[in-house]
């Protein structure tokens, strides 16, 4: 538990490294999978080896569920009796799950029983590591000192410019899903092509289409030095299911562009891999002076 007053909490699908998460004493809550009548915890019941064996198989996607407002209010609830006071509560996008309205539910709970905890919950309108990376700076400023107000005005500063872009195999997934938002229009038409998306107000979108992974990076080349610039710097997160040669190559062509101050990869949770499929491979990044 760190010695800041103000607790980070967020959810798996922020994708964080075990170890760094622990580090920087960020509490996560698991979502669930509903696999036919099984009932699995995000990275607590069902691990993403075990996961990633088992999907391709799968005739039928499983359903993702968000915690419930008992599931954040529990852990609201502990951090209080650990002495916390305030606590920023960091989500994926309001378009693409409940959690965030689970959360401000669980946030109005625990106000109403214990009236001196402050809660901020936060829509990132993003996803994956993006909504990682804004648990990971806020847990850091926490550490650091900031106060809550300095803390939730670096978060809305970040929202807006911290960026998904991802390849996969196929949007199948995403398409059996439900969650293909605005880029649904390639799902008739990819055929051996690899597509990019990114998001956008909290809603998936197309980024186009690319014949192979070499062309496909490429292009997410291209969309982070529309961004920032050719001499930008960044902090950049890869993010892969079950890809990790593929996702090496796109790490060394990003940094061989770019200035990257802060690097790491992370590998999906399976709560995310049911939307993206294996093979997957994509990069959270914001900029940084």
């Amino acid at each position: 538990m760190s010695n800041s007053s103000i607790a980070i909490v967020t959810d798996s699908t922020a994708c964080i490294p075990q170890n760094l998460r622990e580090e920087l004493h960020i509490h996560e809550v698991a979502y669930y999978i509903h696999r036919g009548i099984e009932v699995l915890r995000d990275l607590v019941t069902i691990q993403r080896k075990e996961f990633l064996q088992w999907l391709p198989t799968a005739e039928k996607l499983p359903k993702t569920a968000n915690p419930s407002p008992g599931d954040y209010y529990q852990v609201y609830k502990d951090l209080s009796d650990a002495g916390k006071k305030e606590i920023i509560s960091i989500h994926m996008t309001s378009k693409g799950s409940g959690a965030y309205q689970a959360a401000l539910i669980a946030a109005k709970m625990v106000k109403e029983k214990l009236p001196n905890i402050h809660i901020e919950v936060v829509d990132t309108l993003n996803v994956a590591l993006c909504q990682g990376w804004i648990a990971i700076e806020a847990a850091r400023s926490a550490i650091a000192g900031l106060k809550l107000d300095e803390i939730t005005k670096k978060i809305q500063g970040m929202i807006p410019v911290t960026r998904m872009v991802q390849t996969a195999d196929t949007l199948r997934y995403l398409y059996m899903g439900g969650r293909i938002g605005k880029a649904v229009h390639l799902v008739g038409s990819i055929l051996s092509l690899k597509p990019i998306i990114s998001m956008k107000d909290g809603e998936i979108i197309s980024l186009g289409v690319a014949r192979g992974l070499n062309q496909a990076y490429r292009k997410m080349v291209d969309a982070i030095e529309s961004a920032v610039g050719s001499s930008g710097k960044i902090k950049v997160a890869y993010m892969h299911a079950g890809a990790s040669s593929q996702v090496l190559k796109l790490k060394q062509l990003i940094e061989t562009k770019f200035e990257c101050t802060e690097s790491f990869i992370s590998e999906l949770s399976p709560a995310l891999m049911v939307h993206t499929g294996p093979g997957t491979t994509g990069l959270c990044y914001f900029p940084v002076k």
